[in-house]
């Protein structure tokens, strides 16, 4: 009967596992040692499955044995069910269980650079500073990883950034020594003395749940079957920024510039390029705010682009804006000049970020110019600099919560319904699109009529609460406020 169970949860057959269960097959095995159907479950993501085999009675802290070995929680962990992993954890399951060698949840989900499932697992209580019993910290298997979100995690949660592993490596360490390394000729060389005689190699890229560029090699045997695998993330150098921060290790600004270029185009948001720049932003000293200076009149557009990127927010904190009447002047002297467009793209973001009216006149002729293509940075950096009153700023910012595309009016319409005024005409841009095809903008729409007391905004949380999903945190939360 077991058996015919661990078969349906192979097969994700709800319905069959429910029968079992009722029909009086246990949740677990009998005998000790055997294949667990709530680890089969949860290695594979079967959420559902996983809470029909709790509710029936079975331990969520046993170990399985046979071909599939280790606990429930590591095994989600592994895999990056974070809704498995909060089930495992509500019916009790150790969020510090070892296995063999002492791996943890934490400790798995850190080497596969999973952070959804590790932030869970954190929040649950787990320690950041676990390791195995070979020393490995989860920081240090998260950076050999470079798995940027994990890491993140990971400091967020207090992980020690100078504690080395079983072998004396600290994280930093680990960090640099994957700087500039070609991940897919890495791990081929790893995987070529793992796989057997005779295998071919097959690379894939894809992008990691941070964002980052995943590389994967694998083996591939002669029936095409996969015989091993090895997975690695492009992000050792945001990492290694990070760690830095973590470390108070502050290498010279031409480094960190060099550091972040190669990355501009590789990951999926920039994440490389926008982590150094963050760091070299929050530093806030003169050295750094005169070499971004100097960089903006660059001859490679590339070292221009980024220079804006670290004056973006360079020394902001709590809403001090200490640079900003230096930082100012410099910004818009490049939009009067400036040629290329991803330069003027992050002025645009730049001037956005200092939210100074006295800008105004260089958002509008950018965003106004020929052949320019609007995106969503358009009407956010006209909002952020729009002052009362500005009757042609206005009308386009207007114009844009009528945009075809749904990035753009839904943007325009957050700085729409940000703006201090409250005038007809705000309110009546407002209530049209409550009838807009994106959700997020008519949440944006609500919150605008809400907060300047107009009753159409009920309409809006009416569509918004009906029509979502409960797990559309975002725009349910800002129409419950409403």
């Amino acid at each position: 009967m077991y058996e015919e169970l661990l078969e349906a949860v192979a097969g994700n057959d709800a319905e069959r596992v429910e029968r079992l269960l009722q029909s009086g097959t246990g949740a677990d095995p009998d005998g000790a040692g055997e294949t667990t159907a709530l680890y089969r479950a949860s290695t594979d993501g079967r959420t559902a499955i996983v809470r029909a085999l709790l509710a029936a009675g079975a331990d969520a802290n046993r170990a399985s044995g046979g071909e599939d070995e280790g606990l429930p929680l590591s095994g989600a962990a592994a895999w990056n069910h974070a809704e498995v992993a909060e089930a495992l954890l509500a019916a009790g399951a150790e969020v510090s269980g070892r296995e063999t060698g002492g791996w943890t949840a934490l400790l798995w989900a850190a080497a596969n650079g999973h952070a959804d499932v590790l932030t869970v697992l954190l929040e649950a209580g787990a320690d950041a500073e676990e390791a195995n019993e070979s020393g490995e910290t989860a920081l240090t298997l998260a950076t050999r990883r470079g798995a940027l979100g994990a890491v993140r995690a990971l400091l967020d949660a207090g992980a020690d950034p100078t504690r080395s592993d079983g072998e004396g490596d600290t994280p930093l360490t680990i960090a640099y020594d994957w700087l500039g390394t070609q991940l897919e000729s890495a791990l081929l060389d790893q995987l070529t003395d793992q796989a057997p005689e005779g295998s071919q190699f097959v690379v894939g890229r894809s992008r990691a749940a941070d964002g980052t560029d995943l590389v994967t090699v694998a083996a591939v045997g002669p029936d095409g079957t996969r015989t091993a695998e090895l997975q690695c993330q492009r992000g050792h150098a945001a990492v290694a920024t990070l760690l830095e921060d973590a470390a108070s290790e502050r290498l010279p600004f031409d480094d960190l510039v060099e550091r972040a270029l190669p990355y501009r185009d590789v990951d999926e948001e920039a994440e490389t390029w926008w982590t150094v720049a963050s760091s070299l932003s929050r530093r806030g000293d003169e050295e750094t705010f005169e070499s971004a200076a100097q960089l903006c009149v660059s001859e490679d557009p590339r070292k221009r682009e980024f220079a804006v990127d670290v004056l973006a927010e360079f020394g902001f904190a709590e809403g001090d804006k200490p640079f900003l009447e230096r930082t100012l002047p410099i910004l818009q002297r490049m939009a009067a000049t400036e040629g290329d467009e991803r330069v003027l793209r992050s002025l645009l973001g730049a001037f956005g970020h200092h939210g100074d009216p006295r800008s105004l006149p260089e958002v509008l002729e950018i965003i106004t110019a020929d052949g320019w293509a609007r995106t969503q940075a358009d009407p956010a950096a006209l909002a952020a600099v729009l002052p009362p009153g500005h009757s042609e700023g206005l009308a386009l910012l207007i114009s844009m919560t009528q945009d075809p595309d749904e990035e753009v009016r839904d943007w325009a319409t957050m700085g729409l319904a940000g703006l201090e005024e409250d005038t007809d005409q705000i309110r009546d841009a407002l209530a049209a699109r409550l009838d807009d095809e994106d959700l997020s903008t008519v949440a944006e729409a609500t919150r605008g009529l809400a907060t300047r007391g107009d009753a159409r905004a009920r309409k809006g949380v009416d569509r918004v609460l009906a029509e979502s999903d409960e797990d559309d945190d975002y725009i349910r939360d800002l129409v419950s406020t409403s």
